[in-house]
C-alpha cells in the first residue's frame, strides 16, 4: 500500500528527481514507512510505502528482472501467492509488485486481468516507451491525472498533481453534479483539467503523448429468470463471503474490522472472527449514548475486542480544513468525520481493517432502490404530475439539491456532456445497482473511505467487494435481492448461520450527531455570506438565504447546507491559497533509483 505519483513528458529536458521527491511528500500520508523515486527516459516514477507485506525488501519504484518495465505499485493484490506458483520467476522478495512486475514481462499488460484485490498501479514499458495507469475493477484506490506542458502528471491523490503544472482551477462544468450527489463522476472531477481513471479501465500513453482509456472488465449480465434456486443463490453467497473475507483476511501486520451494527459490516466481522477462530480481532465503532447500540450488540456476540471511538464537535473546525486537505474534496457530510475518527482510533491497534462497504450495491440494500421504477416510469406522467413529482422523487434517489434547485444556484441548466450515461440491465432496480456500482460507489463511499483512512495511514479493506463476489451478486435476479419488501434478502439469509435475526433483520438507522450540528451552525452565516465567501458571491444568494433562514434553532443542519459550507472551505482550501501539508512530519526513509 501507499501513494503513487509520477510525470511523464514528451519533450524538454526530462523530469526532475526534486519534483519526484515533492510529489512524494505530498502523499507522505498514505506511506509513511518509506519513499523511493525512479528516473529514467522522459519519465519518472514516485513512491510512499505504508509496509503490510515484506516490510524489509519490497520497496519501490521496482524495475523488472529483464529490465523492460518499471513500476509503482498502491494497494494489495490479494492473489499474489497463488500467481507466483504459476510464474516462470526467480522472485526476490514477498511481495506483490514483484509478481506484478513478473506477469508484464511474461504477458504484457493484458496481465492485469488475472489480478484480484484493491490496487492502483503506473507500469512504464522502456521498450515501447508507452506509460499505463491502472486502476482496479470496483475504483477501491484512487489514480488520477492532468495534462501539464510538455507532458502529464499522475498521482494517487489530486493535491500531489498540483506540484506540477499550472495552479488548481476550479471546473465549473462539474458543480452541478456536485450539488446533485456531494460527488463527481469520473473521470471528471471539481478541479479543471484533473481526471480519474475509471474503475475497471487502464490508460495507455504512448511516446508519442496519445491518451487511450480502455475498459478491461466489466460485471456479467444477471442469469435468466429460473436458472437459480433460492437455496442455491444462498449457499452460492454464503460460500461467496467466506472466501472474500478469507482472502482479505492476509497481511503481516495486525487486522481489525469496523462495525456500524449494520448487515455487511456485521456480517464481514462474524465471518473474519469465525476465520480467525480464538484470535480475537479488534472492532472499531463510532461511540452511541444509546444503551442498546447495534454495533456493541453485535461486538459482544462475537467477542472481538471493541472499541467505541467518540467524535468531538470541538474538533470540528480544526479539522474541517485538514480532512478538506485530505479529502482532495468537500467534507459535506458527518461520515466524513467519522470515517477518519474511527480510522485514527484504529490505527493505534491495527495496521488493517476490514468494511462492509458495498454490500448495499450489490445486494440491494439502500431503500432508494425501491423507487428504482417509478423513477423510471415518471417520463410517461402527464406534464403537471411529473412536474410536482420530481422534487420528491429526486430526494427520494438521493439528491441533494434537486434540479430545479441547482438550476437556481447556478443560473444555467446543467452541461449535457457532463450527464452520466443509462446503464443497461435488466430491469429498473438492476439498472440502477450497476449505475450505483460505476459511479456511486467508487466516487462517493469508496473515496471518502480511502482518503480519510490514509489521512490516518491506515489501510482499509472493504471485504465484500471480491470483484468474484461482485460478479456472482450481478448474475443474481432482482428477486433475490429486493423480495417482499426486504432488502438484501439473499445476503440476509445466507448471513443467519453466522448472526442472530435480531441483527439480520433490524431495521437500519441513522445516526444523528447533534453536537457536530451545532459546530456547523455556529459556521453558517460568516462562512456562506461573510465577506471573501466563494459561494455568496458565485451561487444564488436568495436560494443561500432562503437555507439558512429555515435553518435556525437547534434540530439538525439541512443536508444542503453541510454541502455549501464544505464546498466553501474546500475553494479556500485549494485554490484560495496554494495547498501545503495540513502539519509537519517526521521523514522517512528515502531512496533514489537512476535511469
Amino acid at each position: 500500500m501507499g501513494g503513487i505519483a509520477g510525470v511523464r513528458v514528451f519533450s524538454g529536458d526530462g523530469v526532475a528527481e526534486a519534483t519526484l521527491v515533492e510529489m512524494a511528500e505530498r502523499l507522505r500520508h498514505r506511506g509513511p514507512d518509506a519513499s523511493g523515486t525512479w528516473v529514467g527516459p522522459d519519465v519518472g516514477l514516485a513512491h510512499a510505502r505504508l509496509a503490510i507485506i515484506d516490510d524489509e525488501h519490497a520497496r519501490q519504484p521496482m524495475l523488472s528482472a529483464d529490465g523492460r518495465w518499471a513500476l509503482v505499485l498502491d494497494g494489495e493484490i490479494l492473489n499474489h501467492e497463488s500467481l507466483r506458483t504459476h510464474l516462470d520467476h526467480p522472485f526476490r522478495t514477498r511481495g506483490d509488485a514483484e509478481v506484478v512486475l513478473a506477469g508484464l514481462a511474461l504477458e504484457g499488460i493484458s496481465f492485469v486481468e488475472r489480478l484480484r484485490g484493491q490496487f492502483a498501479f503506473v507500469a512504464h514499458d522502456l521498450r515501447t516507451g508507452a506509460t499505463h495507469l491502472v486502476r482496479d475493477r470496483l475504483g477501491i484506490l484512487p489514480l488520477h491525472y492532468r495534462h501539464v506542458p510538455g507532458g502529464l502528471a499522475f498521482a494517487s491523490e489530486v493535491k500531489a498533481l498540483l506540484v506540477v503544472g499550472p495552479a488548481a482551477a476550479l471546473d465549473h462544468r462539474s458543480l452541478d453534479a456536485f450539488l446533485a450527489t456531494r460527488t463527481v463522476p469520473a473521470p471528471d472531477t471539481l478541479f479543471e483539467g484533473v481526471k480519474k481513471v475509471r474503475p475497471a479501465h487502464r490508460v495507455a500513453i504512448s511516446a508519442g503523448g496519445h491518451v487511450e482509456e480502455v475498459p478491461y472488465w466489466v460485471p456479467p449480465e444477471c442469469d435468466p429468470d429460473g436458472t437459480w434456486s433460492a437455496g442455491d443463490a444462498v449457499e452460492a453467497v454464503g460460500d461467496g463471503v467466506r472466501e472474500a473475507v478469507r482472502t482479505a483476511l492476509a497481511a503481516d501486520v495486525p487486522l481489525g474490522v469496523h462495525l456500524s451494527g449494520g448487515l455487511d459490516s456485521s456480517l464481514v466481522a462474524a465471518q473474519a472472527q469465525q476465520l480467525r477462530g480464538d484470535d480475537h480481532l479488534h472492532s472499531f465503532a463510532v461511540a452511541s449514548d444509546g444503551e442498546t447500540d447495534p454495533a456493541r450488540r453485535v461486538a459482544d456476540l462475537l467477542g472481538t475486542r471493541h472499541h467505541e471511538v467518540a467524535v468531538r464537535a470541538d474538533e470540528l473546525d480544526a479539522l474541517w480544513t485538514r480532512l478538506t486537505w485530505h479529502r482532495d474534496a468537500p467534507i459535506a457530510e458527518t461520515e466524513d468525520v467519522e470515517a477518519f475518527a474511527l480510522a485514527r482510533a484504529a490505527r493505534e491497534h491495527v495496521g488493517v481493517v476490514l468494511s462492509g462497504d458495498g454490500g448495499d450495491e450489490l445486494f440491494g440494500g439502500h431503500g432508494r432502490y425501491r423507487y428504482a421504477r417509478l423513477a423510471e416510469r415518471a417520463h410517461v406522467l402527464p406534464a403537471l404530475v411529473r412536474t410536482g413529482l420530481a422534487g420528491p422523487v429526486e430526494r427520494r434517489l438521493g439528491a441533494t439539491f434537486t434540479s430545479a434547485e441547482r438550476q437556481r444556484l447556478l443560473g444555467v441548466a446543467p452541461p449535457p456532456d457532463r450527464r452520466t450515461s443509462a446503464a443497461s440491465g435488466a430491469d429498473a432496480v438492476d439498472r440502477m445497482l450497476r449505475h450505483d456500482l460505476r459511479h456511486d460507489l467508487p466516487d462517493h463511499l469508496l473515496e471518502r473511505a480511502d482518503r480519510m483512512s490514509k489521512a490516518a495511514s491506515l489501510e482499509v479493506r472493504p471485504a465484500l467487494l471480491d470483484h468474484r463476489l461482485v460478479e456472482l451478486a450481478f448474475r443474481l435476479p432482482t428477486s433475490l435481492k429486493v423480495r417482499a419488501g426486504s432488502t438484501q434478502w439473499v445476503l440476509r439469509e445466507a448471513a443467519r448461520p453466522l448472526l442472530p435475526d435480531e441483527v439480520i433483520d433490524a431495521r437500519p438507522t441513522r445516526r444523528h450527531h447533534a453536537l457536530l450540528d451545532a459546530g456547523v451552525r455556529d459556521l453558517l452565516h460568516d462562512r456562506l455570506t461573510g465577506t471573501g465567501s466563494w459561494v455568496a458571491t458565485t451561487l444564488d444568494p436568495d436560494v443561500v438565504s432562503g437555507l439558512l433562514l429555515h435553518s435556525g434553532g437547534s434540530g439538525e443542519v439541512d443536508a444542503r447546507l453541510w454541502t455549501l459550507l464544505g464546498l466553501e472551505v474546500w475553494h479556500d482550501c485549494f485554490l484560495g491559497t496554494a495547498p501545503a501539508l495540513p502539519r509537519p512530519r517526521q521523514s522517512a526513509p528515502s531512496y533514489v533509483h537512476g535511469s
